[in-house]
């Protein structure tokens, strides 16, 4: 069973621009937890807890907030564009034994054999699972595979209660080939332009009328 990340907060009440910018100067993060049929909740987090937290892809949270504890799962993470810190966060609300579908962060280890490059064609793979066995990621070997080898999404050894979701399990999740070397375009020599002689001579009579 995955282990659960509990995060300690409070409910949230005060809103708007000014009342977000203040919290945030207390270092709080923003967030909502949203569950089917009920009302959503406005909470405030610690900041470094929280961003800590999140350094885990897939992770089960506890949150806990005056009286109530609820599990969620994040559904998404609004960022400041310059400064990158976290301005909020949308929670989903889940519960033990159930399954919902999460995209997986694919990575590659291991040694190629020959020229052959490893290219990862799926980033995120998509999988349904129980919240309480969410995958973090899927580390794919290559280690031997040469050009034209490649890994499918049917080899990939899935954690048990882990199934294939909206993908094809024929469809190509790593692949091994010899990268094309990128061909510089040839630039065009400057257009020259000569003058000939009689071109300057018809250029003779204008300057000579205009000495007479």
């Amino acid at each position: 069973m995955a282990e659960r990340i509990v995060l300690q907060g409070e409910e949230r009440t005060e809103f708007g621009k000014g009342a977000a910018r203040r919290l945030r100067m207390k270092q709080l993060v923003l967030a909502t937890v949203y569950a089917g049929g009920k009302e959503p909740q406005f909470l405030e987090l610690p900041m470094r807890e929280t961003k800590n937290a999140l350094r885990r892809s897939n992770a089960l949270y506890e949150l806990k907030f005056g009286k109530e504890d609820r599990l969620a799962v994040v559904k998404d993470i609004q960022r400041n564009p310059v400064k990158q810190i976290i301005e909020h966060i949308d929670f989903y609300e889940v519960t033990a034994g159930e399954k919902i579908n999460v995209e997986v962060p694919v990575f590659i280890e291991g040694e190629t054999k020959g020229n052959g490059v490893a290219f990862i064609d799926i980033q995120q793979l998509s999988v349904r699972a129980d919240v309480t066995n969410l995958p973090e990621n899927f580390t794919l070997s290559v280690e031997g595979l040469q050009e034209g080898d490649k890994i499918f999404a049917k080899d990939i050894k899935l954690p048990e209660g882990v199934e294939l979701a909206d993908v094809d399990p024929d469809e190509s999740v790593v692949s091994v080939q010899i990268p094309q070397e990128e061909v510089e375009p040839e630039v065009a020599a400057p257009l020259t332009v000569e003058v000939g002689a009689d071109a300057a001579d018809a250029d003779a009579p204008a300057a000579d009328a205009d000495a007479k």
